[in-house]
């Protein structure tokens, strides 16, 4: 069997909240392990402040693990130096959330285009150009988007920019975070339909983070949950979707709307609020507001357990159904 392009072991991130090493500890991730196919999509979804995020960055060690391996293509990154991180980098590019912060305002779409390819010292000056514009068609914007600045584009065409910044290193993983949650719901589709399309055409690899249940579905292979720092399941898209097995999942699969008139789901109402990563629950970090929570929850962190081929849940309880 091939190995997977991108395998996470054991990824831990605490943080101390005051800034100082003396602080209350943050515990942002705890224990995070999964793989990425090459050329599959792999969703990270969970409520806000369940991880994604951080696990996206700390995959391109923008911010550091506190432990663990991240190996890409067999390489460890967590030992490399910032000097062999940075070479690194050209293989491994970002979509941020917000398609107009993540663009400086006093440079050209070209020159935003060209600034990862100067860093990285490809081709010469012509060719950078090309490459730049070659992303640009890839991207359906216009040859002329070139000279102009990013105060002259909607907000679609701004994250269309922000793909384009990510492909012109031809990288061989994107971590796309939250691609499509700060536009219109119409301009939604037509990135989520664009990066489908790139995905396909290009082979990419592709690790997209997204609060957004429906999204995921349309384009992911393979769904990783998160709760609070800590995976709940893991499973293809098609099984977890049909037979989700975790009560976390089954609650977050529950508020997505039916487009059937007059079909609905029942929806699973959790009760509380998401707890502080500051101060976790003991053993099962869900338990607080799982509606099937017994007393060994509070004693035992769950480990993942397979419950069918490539399909995993980190749940104690074995007696529930769906």
């Amino acid at each position: 069997m091939r190995e997977p392009l991108l395998s996470v072991r054991g990824l831990t991130k605490h943080f101390t909240s005051s800034g100082f090493s003396h602080g209350p500890v943050v515990r942002a991730l705890d224990d995070i392990s999964f793989e990425v196919p090459r050329g599959k999509v792999v969703g990270l979804v969970g409520e806000s402040g369940s991880g994604k995020t951080t696990i996206g960055r700390s995959v391109l060690r923008l911010i550091e693990p506190t432990a663990g391996q991240i190996v890409f293509d067999g390489v460890d990154l967590t030992k490399l130096s910032a000097s062999e991180m940075r070479r690194q980098r050209r293989r491994l590019q970002y979509i941020f959330q917000d398609p107009f912060g993540s663009l400086s305002p006093r440079m050209t779409i070209g020159q935003i285009l060209m600034e990862g390819l100067d860093i990285q010292r490809i081709g010469s000056r012509a060719e950078r150009g090309a490459r730049a514009k070659k992303a640009l068609q890839e991207v359906d914007l216009p040859a002329d988007a070139f000279v102009r600045y990013p105060h002259e584009f909607s907000g679609g065409q701004r994250q269309r920019i922000g793909i384009a910044r990510a492909l012109v290193l031809e990288p061989e993983l994107i971590v796309a975070d939250e691609p499509v949650s700060a536009l219109d719901v119409s301009i939604q589709a037509q990135i989520v339909n664009l990066l489908r399309s790139l995905q396909s055409r290009l082979g990419l690899t592709m690790l997209f983070i997204s609060h957004d249940l429906a999204v995921v579905e349309y384009i992911c292979d393979t769904v990783i949950v998160l709760y609070l720092g800590r995976i709940m399941e893991i499973a293809p898209s098609e099984v977890l979707y049909s037979d989700p097995r975790h009560p976390y999942t089954r609650a977050l699969l529950s508020a997505i709307p039916s487009p059937e008139i007059g079909k609905a789901s029942a929806r699973q109402i959790l009760k509380g609020d998401i707890p502080s990563p500051a101060n976790p629950p003991s053993g099962c970090v869900f338990r607080t507001r799982c509606p099937h929570a017994i007393d060994q929850c509070a004693k035992t962190v769950p480990p993942l357990e397979e419950v069918a081929p490539g399909h995993v849940k980190a749940c104690i309880r074995h007696d529930i159904s769906g």
